[in-house]
This record gives C-alpha cells, sequence and structure tokens, in this order.
C-alpha cells in the first residue's frame, strides 16, 4: 500500500493537487485533515510506501493520537521508506525521535531543541539537478523552471545527505530534493517545492515527485 498523507495547507490543498495528477494515483490511499489514519492503519515497511504533505500542529490539526505515533515509529525504525513533501520533515516535530530521523528537517518556531526556525521566501526560482552519480538522478530533469512560490530554505541537517536538486535564492543555493537513510536503512526522499496550486498542478512538478515515488516503491 501507499498511504499519502496530508493537510490542507491553509486551504491551498498542495498535497491533493499534487495526488490527482499522479500516474500511480490508483495505488495511492490518500487521506486529508486526517491525523486518525495512522492509527488505523500499520504500514508494513517491506512492502508500503508513507508519502506526507503536512506539518505537524497546522491548518487546526491535532498530531496523531500514542497508537499513531507508535505506528509511524515503529515503520520507520523497521526500515520503511518515506516521501517528504514540502514542509513534511516538520510533520512530527514534537517528536525528539522523528527531527534527528529525517535527515533535513523544517524547523518550526519554538523548536523543542532550540534551533533557529527555517525561512520562506516568495520568489521565482529554476530547480537545477545537482551533478551526482546516482540512478535516480538520470531520471530527473535537468531543470525546472518555477513560478513565485514560497521557497523553503535554512533547514537544518541532522544526518548524511545525497543532494539531487538545488535552487538559487538571494545568490546562495538551498537544497530541494535530497535523501537521507535510517539507521535500518530506510530511504527517506525529501522534495521541498509545492504550495501554491499554480505549481502543485504543474505537470513538471508532478513528474518530479512520480520518479520519487518510482523509485522508492521499486522492489529493493
Amino acid at each position: 500500500m501507499i498511504l499519502f498523507a496530508a493537510d490542507d495547507h491553509f486551504g491551498m490543498h498542495p498535497g491533493k493537487n499534487i495526488f490527482e495528477g499522479l500516474r500511480r494515483r490508483n495505488e495511492i490511499t490518500f487521506v486529508e485533515n486526517d491525523p486518525g489514519v495512522f492509527g488505523r492503519v500499520a504500514l508494513d515497511p517491506a512492502h508500503d510506501l508513507l508519502i506526507l504533505h503536512q506539518i505537524g500542529k497546522t491548518c487546526d490539526q491535532e498530531f496523531p493520537d500514542e497508537k499513531g505515533m507508535e505506528n509511524i515509529r515503529r515503520y520507520c525504525e523497521n526500515g520503511g521508506n518515506l516521501l517528504l513533501l514540502h514542509g513534511s520533515s516538520a510533520a512530527f516535530w514534537h517528536c525528539d525521535w522523528w527531527r534527528e530521523l529525517v535527515g533535513f528537517r523544517w524547523v518550526r518556531p519554538g523548536d523543542p531543541d532550540g534551533v533557529v526556525p527555517s525561512t520562506h521566501p516568495h520568489a521565482p526560482c529554476t530547480l537545477r539537478r545537482e551533478k551526482i552519480r546516482h540512478p535516480l538522478a538520470e531520471k530527473l530533469p535537468a531543470a525546472l523552471e518555477l513560478p513565485e512560490d514560497e521557497i523553503y530554505i535554512e533547514l537544518e541537517q541532522t544526518a548524511p545527505l545525497l543532494l539531487f536538486m538545488t535552487a538559487d535564492v538571494n545568490f546562495r543555493t538551498y537544497p530541494q530534493c535530497v535523501e537521507t537513510r535510517t539507521a535500518s536503512g530506510g530511504r527517506i526522499l525529501s522534495f521541498i517545492p509545492g504550495h501554491r496550486p499554480e505549481i502543485t498542478t504543474m505537470p513538471g512538478l508532478r513528474g518530479i515527485v512520480d520518479v520519487l515515488i518510482d523509485d522508492l516503491a521499486a522492489p529493493q
């Protein structure tokens, strides 16, 4: 099973917009504003994939309950793969283990670890594929022009990363697509762009998400 859980992101519905254009949407269970789903579904790390497009405690949504968080933790600690879209590295930022696990995290105001919050300037940008010898990179576009949107920058790195795509903002280069691995061998791909409907309905952006899903869902 592929589970895609999103919040409505202040009425923008970016997760839903991306989902509706995905090549494998008929294989995906999509839920929006439903933190209870994590208590109802126990994912199998060997066969399932978890996709998130949500930030904890936004859009009047509560964190998952104790059972839901235990299911998520068990999935991650047993090697489950994750695709984190936009600010989803902060989906469960209240948990110490999650903040360390995700590898490249969106830091919220009032961070429990005292880290300076991340920022999101608004500007058009160009996503560019990095020079990296990796089979996934070969499937990504060399570049994608994005109109004005939030650009999530100044995230905190908590684990070694592979860098696949970047964007230039104010003469600095920021990661926008990275991979890290959990201690148990699970892969976490983070793809950060995707907020306004003009962005999340773009075939080019949805195409990148398609590539990332295919790569994470492929038999290992």
